[in-house]
Formats: structure tokens, C-alpha cells, sequence
């Protein structure tokens, strides 16, 4: 994530909650909301009704990867909050991302 931090306060996940717009698919749900800076900032949530840790982060560093490889392919200024549904867990690497470019369509947010 070289043009990407990470969301790591939980008052700017609540703030994305709160303020931002989502769409879902099978597998992910993504929230949106505008940062007013020229980078983007990820977050990513991973219930513990997904599986056990190794899971969670297993779907954890799907994510995180699949956003990588198209970072370049969402528009800037934008904080971005994944939350994985159970179906993510016995998915791989290539559901995870095509789920990930999904998203990014409905929002509109894919360059």
C-alpha cells in the first residue's frame, strides 16, 4: 500500500460508519467517505464470527493484497473501510479481489 495508510483509530472507523455510504456483495461489505487529503486510507474489519485468528487474518491479508494490486485504480482522497462477511472465509485470493473491484463499480470510486 505505497500510496495507501491504514485506518487505525476507532473513532475514524465510526466516523466512516457513520457519515460514509456503503454497498455490499456475497462477500464484503465496503464503506466510503471522502477525507478531503490526496491519499486514500484503508481499513479492515474481520469478525470473530468469520473463523477463528488464522482465519480472520488470512481474510485479513486477502484483502489487504487485493487492494494493493489495484490501488492504482481508485481515485484518491478517500477513507475506505472493508468489513469481510463469513462467505469470505473459504474464498480465495481471486473471489476476494474480483468481490474488492465490485464494490469499487457500485461506489464509483474506480478510476
Amino acid at each position: 500500500m505505497k500510496f495507501s495508510e491504514s485506518l487505525k483509530r476507532n473513532a475514524d472507523f465510526q466516523n466512516v460508519y457513520k457519515n460514509g455510504k456503503s454497498y455490499a456483495n456475497r462477500h464484503l461489505v465496503l464503506y466510503v467517505l471522502d477525507n478531503q487529503t490526496g491519499h486514500n486510507r484503508l481499513g479492515i474489519s474481520v469478525s470473530k464470527k468469520v473463523g477463528n485468528s488464522v482465519v480472520r487474518h488470512r481474510v485479513t491479508r486477502l484483502i489487504r493484497e487485493s487492494y494493493r494490486l489495484h490501488e492504482d485504480m481508485f481515485n484518491s482522497g478517500l477513507d475506505m473501510v472493508v468489513i469481510a462477511r463469513k462467505s469470505a472465509k473459504d474464498k480465495n485470493c481471486q473471489d476476494i479481489e474480483s468481490a474488492l473491484l465490485h464494490l469499487g463499480k457500485l461506489h464509483g470510486i474506480l478510476i
